[in-house]
């Protein structure tokens, strides 16, 4: 997003794959730096980033509806908002093209994923963690569909947008929304901030998910990234790993778009199949292994929820294996399900190795909470 920044100010700047590289450097290691040594400062610089989000997104959706009006500019017609479909992916089905565009969408796992993994760190989880998950997606939904409307009446010209050489292809949509470039770059910063927060989030809870790994011996090394500092007060080892392998992943990006393309698409898949590995085995066992919580379904109801679940998951998973385009070839090619293989053949081996000392996550009760 930085680098769209810069090249809508400067037309004549061409994008290299290192400009990206720097710029997500920076940022990593100053959201590790941040996660590393200012721990209790965090709660409130998540409340900082949370008043952006909300703040941002609302000015964001009226900026973009009012903005062609100031300027005099013709919005979208009604029929290219909510009837015209434009399909340039080379598939013949117009549903399949649908269904295989829910990838976008699909990101949003990561918000019940990351919030479920800071529950040790939540008053009462069993209750505030449900709850937490219930906000962000009604505001999830309720922002992302005003906040869909009003940018795509304010496209004017779509094949500007697909043809655009800016690697975040709202810098363009924010310039025909806009007719400036200092405006596209308002709008751009006002995303930037709550993104900039968001990625504080992330190392925070990448890193408490891989030190609740290792402290229950599931991971290489896990006795080192076990430890928690004594003086920062945190797990710093774990911390520090994860910002040396968001480091591999920005040089891999560099090596082969193709490559790191597919290490993020296999994100949706990885993250889906996780919570497949928790529903299916808990439908087959009756639903009677788990402890009731505060949001228990009773009844068929649960059965139903969790089946439906589950089918959902099987059939996109396959669908998000699928190349994004046709006609395809190796440097276009999804190889998502080839990393996602790949990571579960390594995970597998590695469970045979480890399946002596793991230790397993110790079980919290609820009336402790």
């Amino acid at each position: 997003m930085t680098v769209s920044m810069y090249a809508v100010m400067h037309e004549d700047f061409v994008t290299k794959q290192w400009h990206v590289l720097v710029t997500f450097l920076l940022f990593t290691w100053i959201s590790t730096f941040i996660v590393l040594y200012l721990n209790r400062a965090l709660p409130a610089i998540e409340t900082i980033g949370g008043f952006f989000v909300i703040v941002g997104c609302l000015i964001t959706i009226l900026l973009c509806a009012i903005l062609p009006h100031v300027g005099n500019r013709p919005y979208a017609t009604n029929a290219f908002v909510w009837k015209e479909w434009t399909n340039q992916t080379g598939y013949s089905s117009d549903g399949f093209v649908f269904l295989l565009g829910m990838l976008n969408g699909a990101f949003s796992v990561g918000t019940p994923d990351l919030l479920s993994h800071l529950a040790e760190e939540v008053h009462h989880p069993s209750r505030n963690i449900p709850k937490a998950i219930l906000a962000q997606f009604t505001f999830g939904f309720l922002s992302g569909l005003f906040y869909v409307i009003a940018i795509l009446y304010g496209i004017t010209d779509l094949d500007s947008v697909l043809e655009s050489t800016y690697l975040f292809p709202l810098a363009e949509i924010y310039r025909q929304v806009a007719d400036s470039s200092a405006g596209a770059v308002g709008l751009l910063f006002l995303a930037f901030l709550p993104l900039f927060g968001s990625s504080i989030g992330t190392q925070v809870v990448a890193s408490r998910m891989f030190w609740t790994l290792a402290r229950d011996r599931a991971t290489p090394f896990s006795h080192f990234f076990a430890n928690v500092d004594k003086s920062t007060h945190n797990p710093f080892r774990a911390i520090l790993a994860c910002g040396v392998f968001c480091t591999a992943m920005g040089c891999i990006y560099v090596g082969s778009t193709t490559a790191f393309s597919a290490f993020v698409g296999c994100y949706v898949i990885l993250s889906t199949l996780s919570h497949l590995a928790a529903i299916l085995p808990h439908l087959l066992g009756g639903r009677k292994n788990v402890t009731p919580g505060w949001f228990w379904m009773k009844g068929p109801v649960g059965f139903i929820v969790n089946g439906v679940s589950c089918a959902y998951i099987v059939v996109f998973v396959v669908i998000f294996c699928f190349p994004f385009a046709l006609p395809t070839d190796a440097a276009s090619m999804n190889y998502a399900s080839l990393i996602t293989g790949g990571l579960s053949l390594f995970v597998l081996a590695f469970w045979f190795v480890r399946q002596g000392t793991y230790v397993g996550p110790r079980v919290v009760v609820l009336d402790a909470q």
